[in-house]
């Protein structure tokens, strides 16, 4: 098995929670730097920026862009103009716009690209991908909430311009109905309840719709009591599928198909170093075009102010 060399961009709670484990799990990844300004990781070679690391550990294969996502354009750019592979975090930019531009210049250079949709990697998505193949759907319906303070302490920067609020955790939700199905689905209208310091909300429903009206319903709420939501129910002519704990729970029909530990991260950098030994790009922006979408066409309502 080939073995590829990785550093790290961002060192912060994403990272330690969760990338450093499942990269050190993966057969076939090393890492060696990471760079970041104001953290470091014990035992692993620190770098002020991604251009010092660069400069400095030049048989770098491939870098892990876990920065605030207005960064990350800036970045990636840099690492695929230095010939390196490169993994996004979610969401993979700040704008659409973003994420088509490093989309062509990964493709014009032939370097790996992956727009890493955490939540598509836990364990009952593949079974009901394929239990819905074989089914046809009347009606999605989607609640995502949990505790703010709890999954996202003192992260100033989800309450910016381009912070997503509540579409932080929302996004997984639609990261993994946009993997059950192939076919798009359209906003049709939206609810964004913004506080009155944030530039971002705190909730949001959405109702989209299929081309054929079948309705998709979507709940996200930062203001939920710990333990979390992350739930959705699809009913269909043929029974009814329940997945929860944002994806590692699945009942069929009131029977438990799959309840299996998380492991989203693991199978993520499995995918990744799939990625790196065929070199192919694996770049979907269906997700966040949806949370666009909301932007763009949800009706705001002024909520209480938010204080961590």
């Amino acid at each position: 098995m080939s073995s590829f060399r990785l550093g790290l961009v961002g060192a912060g709670k994403i990272v330690r929670d969760q990338h450093l484990a499942a990269i050190r799990a993966t057969p076939g990844l090393e890492l060696v730097a990471v760079a970041d300004p104001h953290a470091s990781l014990e035992g692993v070679p620190g770098h002020a920026s991604l251009e010092a690391m660069l400069s400095e550990e030049p048989s770098l294969d491939a870098v892990a862009i876990c920065t605030p996502a207005h960064l990350r354009h800036g970045l990636a750019r840099q690492a695929l103009e230095h010939g390196k592979a490169v993994l996004l975090e979610k969401p993979p930019g700040a704008t659409l716009a973003e994420v088509e531009d490093l989309k062509v210049l990964a493709e014009a250079r032939g370097s790996v690209l992956f727009a890493a949709w955490h939540s598509r990697f836990a364990p009952a998505v593949p079974l009901a991908r394929q239990w819905l193949s074989e089914r046809r759907v009347t009606g999605i319906e989607i609640v995502w909430h949990e505790d703010v303070r709890v999954w996202h302490p003192g992260q100033a920067w989800l309450w910016e311009a381009g912070g997503m609020g509540v579409f932080d955790p929302g996004i997984n939700a639609l990261s993994v109905v946009t993997r059950l199905f192939d076919r798009p689905f359209f906003l049709k209208h939206a609810t964004l309840e913004v506080p009155g310091n944030c530039q971002t909300p705190i909730a949001a429903r959405l109702h989209l719709r299929d081309g054929t009206g079948v309705p998709l319903e979507a709940d996200f709420d930062f203001r939920h009591e710990d333990p979390p939501r992350w739930e959705m129910t699809i009913s269909t002519e043929d029974g009814r599928l329940e997945l929860s704990g944002g994806g590692r729970r699945l009942v069929l029909d009131g029977e438990v198909a799959v309840d299996e530990p998380e492991r989203e991260y693991p199978g993520l950098y499995a995918h990744f170093h799939e990625l790196l030994m065929t070199g192919r790009c694996d770049v979907d922006i269906a997700p966040l075009r949806h949370v666009a979408d909301a932007l763009m066409l949800g009706h705001r309502k002024t909520v209480a102010p938010f204080h961590d």
